[in-house]
C-alpha cells in the first residue's frame, strides 16, 4: 500500500518525501486536535494503571 501511495505522489523523490511528511503532519494533527478530544470521554479510562 506504501508503494502504491509513493508511485501517486507527484514529482521526483525530493517532492514526494516533503508531500509525504505533509501528509503525515496533517494526518498527526487532525489526529490530536480533531479525533482525540471526540474519543477521550467516551473511553473507559479512570486514570489507574
Amino acid at each position: 500500500m506504501y508503494a502504491f501511495i509513493w508511485r501517486r505522489l507527484p514529482g521526483g523523490t525530493v517532492v514526494r518525501l516533503v508531500v509525504s511528511l505533509l501528509l503525515v503532519g496533517i494526518a498527526a494533527a487532525l489526529l490530536w486536535y480533531v479525533v482525540f478530544p471526540w474519543l477521550e470521554p467516551r473511553l473507559p479510562l479512570d486514570g489507574t494503571m
